[in-house]
């Protein structure tokens, strides 16, 4: 749910970033704080990571220089990763908490389908746990690793993790190259900005 700071007349809205161990969101992140651009240094939080014996965590939130403004409010990302492992879904489900929108990063190798959609069934059951819907928030596909030579056809991708009534947006990428990072966040992020601008002018009406 998106937070509204009214001190600092900032609305903050948190993207998670979901999918398989080893499918790229650590990457995502890391790509995005190290070529994201703020007006000041003192508007990109630190690359935070919380570490576990196999696995981590990253966080950091940023106020990009063209940020939307909405009613004298400057809109303020905060991005985060779930850790990949099964073992560690006490930690998804925290993560997830207070979400307003999800990145699943799928890896496109023809082995890891079935870990793909593991992932995705997960994700769905740990938001019913929170007591959210996947129907609810705004989310995109980015079919990763594109660049390596076993991959799968984007159909078989799509049928796999996007065939249902309503299909979501989708992005080709390369994370450890850039290629689709930037694309990937601008378009959950104007997902998310279109559903706060059409909220508030409900609950305005």
């Amino acid at each position: 749910m998106a937070l509204i700071n009214q001190a600092k007349k900032e609305i903050q809205l948190k993207i998670v970033y979901y999918g398989p161990a080893q499918g790229g969101k650590t990457t995502n992140l890391e790509k995005v704080h190290s070529d994201v651009e703020t007006e000041k240094a003192d508007e990109k939080g630190k690359l935070t990571s919380l570490a576990t014996s196999s696995d981590r965590t990253l966080f950091f939130d940023f106020l990009p220089m063209e940020a939307l403004s909405i009613k004298g409010y400057r809109t303020k990302f905060q991005l985060f990763t779930v850790p990949g492992q099964v073992i560690y879904n006490t930690t998804r489900q925290l993560v997830l908490r207070g979400v307003d929108g999800i990145v699943f990063v799928a890896d496109s190798q023809y082995s890891k389908m079935e870990e793909n959609v593991e992932s995705f069934t997960n994700m769905e059951d740990n938001l019913k746990t929170l007591n959210m819907s996947l129907a609810d928030i705004p989310y995109v596909l980015q079919y990763n690793k594109r660049d390596l030579d076993n991959v799968a056809p984007m159909e078989y991708m799509e049928y796999l993790l996007n065939n249902r009534e309503v299909e979501v947006p989708s992005v080709q990428s390369a994370a450890l190259n850039g290629d689709g990072v930037f694309e990937t966040l601008n378009m959950i992020s104007r997902l998310l900005l279109h559903k706060f601008i059409n909220e508030r002018a409900r609950k305005a009406s």
